[in-house]
């Protein structure tokens, strides 16, 4: 184990690599095609209400991508579901639900490099539990040590042994890290707070239009003044200051009419915030990753969990080390009861820090009509992984089940800089 050398690493809670060599450097995502990902799914097709595409998309933000092609068809983006979301510059395929559409409705569609192609018509919208998982086809250049890819072999093998199942940076954003900081004010309330930060708050390499406006409203909170200086591309804070103008301190309501998946996002982040924090304690604290202690959470691939206890800890040791389990935390919730496992208790601790009690999480649940009733995710990510090589570049392709984010998988093999990884 070596730590992160990068500030917004240990700001996210990214704070160390598995592996313990420099790094190849490079770039990822130079241009869109550099990045490739293909949702995993397995849809049973039925006579129902429901028009089930594969959308291939290129270079788009799923959320706007959503909104276009609810536009383009005359409906509501309420009417169209997913499984999950996708990288933005990125190629994706991934399947999506749409709710009283027509193949032919489908064929009048043009957007640019969006395609939806229908594959099928089902009973029930697609959702979360329809994701199998992911591959990826990712190309790094500008590599400034290629000596770990031309011999790959130990590296592959830790990461087949596995590695900190870190929650990436595109959960929180790398040029603005601020999705978590809105969660935070949404759930204690502060809902005003929370649209400063989301519309204020600053970020790194920004134009200077855009440095202006979120200035603007940091100064004035003025939503129409702002609105004339923030570029056209930043449609989610514009369209939070369009319903302000309408709806003067209402901030709530601003909230409330975003998309239910971004209402969502902000508290998530929070939760995914704390589990990268507390992954990383334990970490620092020399506690196995691959072994358990007493109090640890634990996992099983059908999503059954327990948690270990003085009596239970020896068996729960053998059945890890066969595979059949694994150790996992419980990100916090509406439900959230801490056991007596240090982990737990370092969750407690990041909780009262922080201000926020689990009885926050089931207020905002009813206020955002949205669940936050917290769950299990596993502190190790593995995976089979294959590198090659295309000129002076290197092709890495691997899968993951959902959830995992292959940024992880690529900062233990790259150790650049974030910013060159988005």
């Amino acid at each position: 184990m070596i730590r992160s050398p990068w500030e917004i690493d240990q700001e996210l809670g990214l704070s160390w690599y598995r592996t313990d060599f420099a790094g190849t450097g490079g770039t990822l995502r130079n241009t869109p095609d550099d990045f490739e990902v293909f949702e995993i799914a397995n849809h049973t097709m039925s006579t129902g209400p429901y028009l089930i595409c594969v959308l291939k998309k290129k270079n788009w933000d799923q959320h706007r991508a959503i909104k276009a092609i609810a536009s383009g068809l005359g409906i509501s983006q309420q009417r169209i579901s997913f499984a999950g979301t996708k990288d933005k510059r990125a190629i994706t395929t991934q399947y999506i639900s749409l709710y009283n559409c027509s193949e032919n409705d489908i064929s009048r569609l043009s957007i640019p490099d969006i395609s939806l192609t229908p594959v099928g018509t089902s009973q029930h919208p697609i959702g979360l539990g329809n994701l199998e998982g992911n591959e990826f086809k990712i190309r790094i250049r500008g590599l400034s040590d290629s000596s770990l890819v031309v011999s790959p072999e130990s590296f592959i093998q830790t990461i087949a042994e596995g590695v900190p199942n870190y929650v990436g940076y595109q959960r929180f954003g790398v040029i603005r890290p601020v999705t978590h900081h809105i969660g935070l004010e949404i759930l204690k309330g502060n809902y005003q707070e929370a649209i400063r930060v989301m519309i204020g708050k600053p970020g790194i390499r920004m134009e200077e239009r855009e440095q202006e406006g979120r200035a603007c409203y940091l100064d004035t909170e003025d939503p129409a003044q702002c609105l004339h200086l923030l570029p056209n591309r930043l449609s989610l804070e514009r369209s939070v200051l369009h319903y302000l103008v309408s709806s003067p301190h209402d901030y709530l309501g601003a909230i409330r009419s975003l998309p239910r998946t971004l209402r969502s996002m902000y508290v998530s982040a929070v939760q995914s915030w704390i589990f990268n924090v507390t992954l990383s304690l334990r970490i620092e604290e020399g506690r196995s990753l691959y072994e358990p202690d007493v109090g640890d959470r634990l996992i099983w691939p059908d999503g059954r969990t327990d948690q270990t206890t003085s009596a239970t800890v020896r068996a729960a040791t053998v059945q890890t080390k066969r595979g059949k389990c694994g150790l996992a935390l419980l990100l916090p919730g509406g439900t959230f009861v801490p056991g007596p496992g240090d982990d737990d208790k370092n969750i407690s601790h990041i909780l009262e820090q922080q201000g926020i009690t689990s009885d926050m999480f089931g207020t905002i649940t009813k206020t955002l009509d949205t669940t936050f009733a917290g769950s299990f995710r596993p502190i190790l990510m593995k995976t089979d992984l294959s590198i090659s090589h295309i000129e002076e570049d290197t092709i890495v392709r691997f899968s993951l089940p959902p959830g995992q984010y292959a940024t992880t998988i690529l900062r233990e093999l790259m150790k650049s800089d974030p910013i060159s990884m988005i």
